[in-house]
Parts: C-alpha cells; sequence; structure tokens
C-alpha cells in the first residue's frame, strides 16, 4: 500500500507544554489551559483565531467538552481522540489533515493526561472483552519478554544484557537532568540503575518509564501561511500509524526480536518523506522508550542500526546526546514522563525547541529533520505511529 501523505502540505507555528510531574495541585483544566496558552503565546495568536481543536486523552476525560470548558471556546469544534499511548499523536495527525484537506485555516491539536490522581501506580483501564485466551500480563511483564529474547538471539549474556538497558536508562537520564520541564531531572549512575529492585526480570524500576501528569500542544496552519506567522515554521513531512492485526503471540515465527508495527509505520513513514537512509537523513528521533528493552528494539526496527547491532550502537554511544543519532534528547519516557495523552505532542515539542535552538544544555547542532515514534499496546499488539517533522521546506 501506497500513502500519498501530506509532505510539507501544513506547518506548526506555535508549541507549549507543561511540566510532566505529580501535579496534584493541578487539574486537568489547569494543565489544558497553561499548555494551550504557551502555544498560543508562541506562535503570536489569540485562542479565538483558533477554527477547530483535536484533543487527545486516554481516560483524563470526555468528549470534546473536556477542552472547551476550561478554553471557553465559542462553540468550535472539538474533537476527541484517543488511541492508547499514541493518543497525543493521533490528536496531531488527525489536525494536521484537516489543514491540509482545506477544512479549516488553524487548528489547535492538543493531548492531556492526569493519572497520579487515580491512586494506581499505572494505568486503570478496562481492557476490552475477549475468549478468556489472551494472557492477563502487566506492561511491564509483556515488554520484559523483549529482553531475554534480544539477548539469546544476538549472544548476550544476562549480565551483558543488563548493561546495554542500563546503558539506555542511563542516557535517558543525563537527558532529562538537563531539561527543566522533564519529570526526573537528576542523573542515574549505571551502577544504581543495575541494582535496582525488580520489577519484571530482567527489568528493574529503572528500565521503565514513570507515570506523570502533564499536556502539550500544537497551532497548526498550512505551510504557504506559515511565513505570516513566523519565519522559523516546523514542516510537517510524514505523519503515519499502523495498527497491528494482534496476531503476534499466536505466529510462530513472532520472536520478540521486533514489532512488525514499528517496521510497517516506519516503512509507509520514510516513503512519504522521501528517506531512504533513516540513520544518516535524520538528525534526532524521539522514541517510545515505554521500557528500555522496547528503546533497544526500536533502533532496530526503524532502522538506526542494523539487526543484531543496536546493542553495540547503544554501548558506544550512538544515540547519546554527542552521538552519530541523537535519540530522546529531552529524556524520553523514562524521564521526561509519560502522561499518555500528551507524551507524542511532548515529543514533537523537543523537535521545535531544537529546530529553533531553544533547547538549551542539550541543543544539538543545527539539526534539520526529526523523527517522533509512539507505541501503543503489546509487543504483539499494538499501534505504532511515526512522524518526520522538518525544520525547511524540500
Amino acid at each position: 500500500m501506497r500513502r500519498k501523505g501530506i509532505k510539507d502540505q501544513v506547518a506548526v507555528i506555535g508549541m507549549g507544554c507543561t511540566r510532566f510531574a505529580e501535579h496534584w495541585d493541578k487539574s486537568v483544566e489547569d494543565l489544558l489551559v497553561e499548555a494551550a496558552y504557551e502555544a498560543f503565546a508562541d506562535a503570536g495568536v489569540e485562542p479565538t483565531d483558533i477554527e477547530a481543536c483535536w484533543l487527545g486523552t486516554f481516560t483524563s476525560g470526555l468528549a470534546g467538552l473536556t477542552l472547551s470548558g476550561p478554553l471557553k471556546t465559542q462553540y468550535l469544534p472539538v474533537t476527541r481522540v484517543e488511541n492508547m499511548c499514541a493518543t497525543g499523536s493521533e490528536a496531531f495527525r488527525n489536525a494536521c489533515y484537516a489543514v491540509a484537506a482545506g477544512a479549516y485555516d488553524m487548528v489547535l491539536a492538543i493531548g492531556v493526561e492526569k493519572l497520579k490522581d487515580s491512586g494506581y501506580s499505572g494505568l486503570a483501564v478496562t481492557g476490552p472483552d475477549s475468549d478468556g485466551t489472551a494472557p492477563d500480563i502487566t506492561a511491564p511483564a509483556a515488554f520484559s519478554f523483549l529482553a531475554p529474547a534480544y539477548f539469546n538471539k544476538y549472544g548476550l549474556d544476562s549480565e551483558q544484557g543488563k548493561e546495554v538497558l542500563a546503558r539506555i536508562a542511563w542516557k535517558n537520564h543525563r537527558n532529562g537532568s538537563l531539561n527543566p520541564k522533564a519529570q526526573f531531572r537528576s542523573e542515574v549512575p549505571i551502577e544504581s540503575i543495575l541494582k535496582s529492585p525488580t520489577v519484571a526480570a530482567p527489568l528493574g524500576i529503572m528500565d521503565c518509564s514513570g507515570v506523570a501528569d502533564g499536556a502539550a500542544a500544537a497551532i497548526i496552519v498550512r505551510a504557504e501561511d506559515a511565513h505570516k506567522f513566523r519565519k522559523d515554521p516546523m514542516y510537517v513531512k510524514a505523519l503515519t500509524i499502523a495498527a497491528g492485526p494482534g496476531d503476534g503471540r499466536l505466529r510462530q515465527d513472532f520472536d520478540f526480536t521486533s514489532i512488525r508495527e514499528n517496521v510497517w509505520a516506519a516503512k509507509d513513514a520514510y516513503q512519504q518523506a522521501g528517506i531512504t537512509e533513516p540513520r544518516k537523513q535524520i538528525s534526532m528521533a524521539e522514541v517510545h522508550d515505554c521500557f528500555t528493552p522496547t528503546e533497544l528494539v526500536i533502533y532496530e526496527d526503524l532502522g538506526f542500526s542494523e539487526r543484531g547491532q543496536a546493542w553495540r550502537d547503544v554501548l558506544n554511544g550512538v544515540f547519546d546526546l554527542e552521538g552519530e543519532l541523537p535519540v530522546n534528547p529531552d529524556g524520553g519516557l523514562k524521564s521526561f514522563g509519560h502522561p499518555i495523552g500528551a507524551s507524542g505532542l511532548r515529543m514533537l515539542y523537543e523537535m521545535w525547541l531544537q529546530f529553533q535552538g531553544k533547547a538549551g544544555k542539550r541543543q544539538l547542532d543545527n539539526p534539520k529533520i526529526g523523527l517522533t515514534h509512539n507505541l501503543g499496546g503489546f509487543p504483539w499488539q499494538c499501534v505504532s505511529f511515526i512522524s518526520i517533522v522538518g525544520k525547511e521546506i524540500g
């Protein structure tokens, strides 16, 4: 299947993002207002300039009223979307296509999640009905299967494998320590990561992303109109989401060293954007590091590393802030936090800051092309989203 996409047809002219944290003193409404008004100010527009809104939230609100109330939008269309951990990305994708279609001139995409008030340490959601044969398993346990499968296939012993995973967590916490909006803002020594209490072997606490509250927002216009608002917009090169058939756990050839939806999404996004050598052409990436082995597998699924070589690339610093292809320069889910509905837009917010040279101590040297990746579900049954954005048209 070939999707033509909307390369360079729409652009972002403003973004906003709250700090991701345990916001016991803030409501969903507070977070939405903070992110939206930062985006309005960044774009130099008024709330009344917005013609339609897309709201992404997993569990923190129902219908468009979740947004129209706090922002006091005057009878604008507000569409509430959900796509598991790709919810914020889905809001952005739908908003971009609406502008590209010519239905609106300026729209708002916004994502929010308020998880900490639930009283649970993880996601408190009801799964779909099943025939009773599906495994009843936690997210850490499900993604823990990736680690021994990868180690066994590519000849790493358990100690060496744990060091690779710890190196990924160390990198993301190091990057997050440079980010004032991150949930966790301290470097963590590799030795401490290796000694962290086990959650789902071989994963320890430090292999798992945090649970946070937060919101992020983007204002989108047609590319031809972007320079009416600013000289440095961010252009959308590709948007794709792959929803799998859910049969991975039933297939004999599914070995937990690759997530098929990632591969399909990457192939489609690269085709839309004209990317043929992702490791060389992409300047930076934000990927869905819900757990450290997930990030390891993503490197190979997205073509950043050859099959069986990602672990070496990790140890060689390829994906460090100073490396050949920086991944999760803002700290990723691991350090920035993971309020489900906001994470995809938060990733785009980092692209936005980097392109404008406003990323502070984690600023990269003249990035031109960025990729964001979200994954929702389990390794054998998920949705995978990829966006490719750029500093320039072409």
